[in-house]
Order: structure tokens, then C-alpha cells, then sequence
């Protein structure tokens, strides 16, 4: 198989954004992460009191799918704007947006009204993350952005621990509504930061917007966001109208590459995807995406109902996968500033997590915690060496005019890896707790909605058959993940270094 080749990377120096006082707008980009990523993590905590409050317990999904649909379709747009724009301006508004759909959140009196708000805050959310890895490439060399990068893995991972603690602590404290109102002074903080630290670039030139494109990867994205989050969930498999969402997204992609082939200005740049380091690192962030997403999912369904542990309990125990993520980040960042390579880290990043991936296949009620948590650690180690390096490659190859877009691109294809892989891994999951279960269990085939308060009102025998049926589930889920890692550590075989530079790249090369 010969690879795509991708040119040298390029050293010329003299951006007008080295201007930019790089520790005020570091500090943003971090205080944005952690917006971006807390979002994702904190709201699930408080659903079942937004719910005893609200009603609607049939359209609960739809407060989390809500914005992961807008923001998955927004991403890939504020990439592209960002880089025929400016980033400085995108910024305002992705956060404004963001803001006002939180405020909005925080003032839902009703589930309908709570769901389109949710919807507005993922338009602004999706530029969170896009725009915050692209700004990166504006104000530090490439050798140096693996550190950076590094440390806001650690900021991603951090907020996946603290986030339903937080989200714990309001709702018994105060109320729900305010982990919504809790976004404001973070996100007044970064456009504070931005305002008076990130300097806009003075280039003005006409463009034209790929308007068709835009729409077409909209719908095919949109598609696929509601199609893994619905389907064998709120919509059977065999409901024609899913069928129907299935075909509108397939042909919806099928357009959106025959119009960004003769787009003056593609959303999506086609001809990205003939550089090795862009197509390796998408598969890349496709599988590690699938491990990430799909894997991690079921680990508190594991910890709560298998073993009884409290929420709370729950997120402590994820703690050393953040200490692998920082541990990991760290010392990837400090290699690629030292020696501007990068090709080694995912390798390694990718087969200690099948390592720990194999732990998990084993996993039953007698599990030692210990013999999780070194597992845990290990999967954090991939992330920490798989998603800033993938970044940092890719900013580090194509010409700066692209680079947002480039970025976008990289984590729509982890994000639609994650998707696809919570959808097949919960249809395993389903499908084997009914078998396990069979008529021993009768009403518990769901167990994921069984809390440790519901659970520990069950007789004991009730409760160890479901123990062990969650643990027997997860089998599988662990083994295509182990599959995921070995397929990941293939990829890096085939991807070209190209070595890091110390030097920052103009606009336009």
C-alpha cells in the first residue's frame, strides 16, 4: 500500500500573530477547552432532577442529542470561516452563542424549551473545541504545540472526572439550573482574554462561501447524529422513517463530495485528503474516537450497577484515566519539543491501551479496583499520546490558510468514530443483557437506567444475576475495542513524518 505524500513542511517566519501575547491567549484557549469539555460532562449528573422537574421523561435524549447534533454540524463550518475570516472574530461569536444558549438553559421552565436551547448552545459549542486547537497554529510553533496540546488533554480529561461531580454538587446544593449559569463567568473570562490578548489579523480579501457544501455536509452530518443516537434507542431499527434518515444523510454525502469537487472555496478541501499525514491521522482519530467514546461509556454503567458504586464513587474511580492523560500528554509533548517527531507516540499511545483494553474484557463483580484503575491509566496514556499528536501533524502539514479547517475536519472524524462506535456497542450491550438475562430478570433488560439506590432496593439474588449480566455484556464491547487499538496501531505504520518545525508559517503557504 503506498501512501499519499505529503510536501515538506514549511519554515518561512514573520506572522503578524506572533504578535499576540501567547501566555493571555494559552490561558483562553484553556478556559475555553474547559467550557467546551465540562458541557459535555456535567449536564449528565442532573438529567434525572431536570426530568422530576420538567416532565418529559420521553424526550430525556433529546437534551443531550440536541446539542451534540448542532455541534457536530456547526464544527466543521467554524473551521472553515475561522480560516478565510479570522479566528479572533469567530470566537466571539461561537462563545455569544454559546452563552446565550446557556442562559436560555438555565431559564427552561419547560422540556421543549430546554431542548432548543440546548440546540442553540451547540451551535456556539461546536466552535469551542475548533477554534481552540486552530488558534494554537496561530501563535506557537509547531514543535512547541505538542506541549500545549498536551496540557489541554489533560484539561479534557480533567473535566471528564470533575464535570458530573460539579453537576452533583449544584443539584443538591442549589438547583439544576445553575450548571448552565455557571458557563457565564468562564466564558466572559476567555472573550476577555481574547479581546485584549489575541490580535486580529489584518488581511481583508473577498471570498466566496461554498454554500451548497455547507448544506449538503450539514444534512449528511445531522443524519448521522440522529441515526446513532436514536436508532435502537428512541426509534427501533425497523422504523421506516430511521430508514429514511439513513438514505437522505447517504445521498446528502454522496452531493456534498460532488460539490466540493468544483467548489471554489470547499468547506472541505478534497484535495486534504491526498496528504498521508491528514488521511492517516482522520482514520486515526476515527478509531481512537470509537475507543474513547464507545469504550469509556459503559465504564460507570460498570462501576454503578455491577459493582454499587454511587455516582460520585463512580467519577473518583476515573481519576487515574485523567493521571494517564496528563502523565501521557506531558511527556508526548516534551519529546515532540525535543526532537520534533511525533510518528512513535500514537504507536505507543495505541498499544498500551490494547494492554489495558484486554484488562477490561475480564472485567466481573470480583475485579480488583487497582487492576481497573491500572487499566484506566493505560487507556488515558492513548488519548494523551493519540489526540494532541494527531493535531499538532496535521496543523504542522497543510498551509496555514487551511489549518482550521483542517482541525475541524480532524475532530468531526473522531467525533462521528464515537458516534458510530456508543451506537454499535449499545445495541452489543442491549442485545447481550437480554440474553444473559433471559426471564430470570424480567423489566431489567435496561439496566442502564437502574440506579444504585433502585438496585440496592432488589433482592440479593436479583442483584448478582444482573451483576453479572452487565459484566458478561461488556465482553465484547472490550474486544472490538482491543480490535479498535490493534487497527490504530496499523495506521501508524503508514503515517509519514513530517518533522516538526520551530518557526511559525505565514498566511497563504
Amino acid at each position: 500500500m503506498t501512501a499519499p505524500h505529503d510536501p515538506p513542511a514549511p519554515t518561512t517566519t514573520g506572522t503578524p500573530d506572533e504578535q499576540s501575547p501567547v501566555g493571555v491567549v494559552i490561558g483562553s484557549i484553556a478556559v475555553l477547552l474547559l467550557l467546551a469539555s465540562l458541557d459535555q460532562t456535567i449536564v449528565s449528573t442532573a438529567l434525572p432532577t431536570i426530568v422530576a422537574d420538567l416532565g418529559g421523561l420521553d424526550h430525556l435524549g433529546w437534551v443531550v442529542t440536541a446539542y451534540i447534533l448542532a455541534s457536530t454540524v456547526a464544527a466543521p463550518l467554524y473551521g472553515k470561516l475561522g480560516d478565510l475570516y479570522g479566528r479572533r472574530v469567530m470566537v466571539f461569536f461561537s462563545v455569544g452563542i454559546f452563552l446565550l444558549g446557556s442562559i436560555l438553559c438555565g431559564l427552561a421552565g419547560s422540556m421543549t424549551f430546554l431542548i432548543l436551547s440546548r440546540a442553540i448552545q451547540g451551535l456556539g459549542g461546536g466552535g469551542l473545541f475548533v477554534l481552540s486547537l486552530s488558534i494554537i497554529a496561530d501563535v506557537i510553533p509547531p514543535k512547541d504545540r505538542g506541549k500545549i496540546q498536551g496540557v489541554f488533554a489533560g484539561v479534557f480529561g480533567l473535566s471528564s472526572v470533575i464535570g458530573p461531580l460539579i453537576g452533583g454538587w449544584f443539584v443538591e446544593v442549589a438547583s439544576w439550573h445553575w450548571i448552565f449559569f455557571v458557563n457565564l463567568p468562564f466564558g466572559l473570562l476567555a472573550l476577555a482574554g481574547f479581546f485584549f490578548g489575541f490580535k486580529a489579523h489584518p488581511d481583508r480579501v473577498a471570498h466566496k462561501i461554498d454554500y451548497a457544501g455547507a448544506a449538503l455536509l450539514s444534512v449528511a452530518l445531522g443524519g448521522l447524529v440522529l441515526v446513532t443516537s436514536l436508532g435502537g434507542r428512541s426509534v427501533d431499527w425497523g422504523d421506516m422513517r430511521l430508514w429514511l434518515v439513513i438514505a437522505i444523510a447517504g445521498l446528502a454525502f454522496i452531493a456534498f463530495f460532488q460539490v466540493e469537487r468544483r467548489a471554489a472555496e470547499p468547506v472541505l478541501p478534497l484535495s486534504l485528503f491526498r496528504l498521508n499525514v491528514f488521511s492517516v491521522t482522520s482514520a486515526i482519530g476515527f478509531v481512537s474516537g470509537a475507543i474513547m467514546f464507545g469504550a469509556l461509556t459503559f465504564i460507570p454503567v460498570y462501576l454503578q450497577i455491577a459493582k454499587g458504586a454511587s455516582p460520585t464513587e463512580s467519577g473518583w474511580q476515573l481519576i487515574p484515566m485523567t493521571i494517564g492523560i496528563l502523565t501521557a500528554s506531558t511527556l508526548s509533548g516534551n519529546y515532540m519539543g525535543r526532537t520534533g517527531r511525533y510518528r512513535i507516540l500514537p504507536m505507543i499511545g495505541l498499544s498500551v491501551s490494547a494492554v489495558g483494553l484486554l484488562v477490561l474484557t475480564q472485567l466481573d463483580a470480583q475485579t480488583a479496583p487497582p487492576l481497573l484503575w491500572v487499566a484506566l491509566a493505560l487507556i488515558g496514556a492513548r488519548m494523551g499520546t493519540v489526540f494532541p499528536v494527531v493535531t499538532t501533524a496535521v496543523q504542522n502539514t497543510v498551509p496555514r490558510d487551511q489549518i482550521g479547517t483542517a482541525t475541524a475536519a480532524g475532530l468531526m472524524f473522531r467525533q462521528i468514530g464515537g458516534s458510530v462506535a456508543v451506537a454499535l456497542f449499545g445495541a452489543i450491550f442491549a442485545a447481550r443483557m437480554a440474553a444473559e438475562l433471559g426471564g430470570g430478570a424480567e423489566g431489567f433488560a435496561n439496566v442502564a437506567e437502574l440506579g444504585p439506590q433502585m438496585l440496592g432496593a432488589l433482592p440479593e439474588a436479583t442483584r448478582a444475576l444482573i451483576s453479572a449480566a452487565v459484566s458478561n455484556a461488556l465482553h465484547p464491547i472490550y474486544w472490538i475495542a482491543v480490535v479498535l487499538a490493534v487497527i490504530g496501531v496499523a495506521l501508524t505504520l503508514i503515517l509519514r513524518e513530517v518533522p516538526l518545525t520551530g518557526r511559525m508559517v505565514p498566511r497563504g503557504e
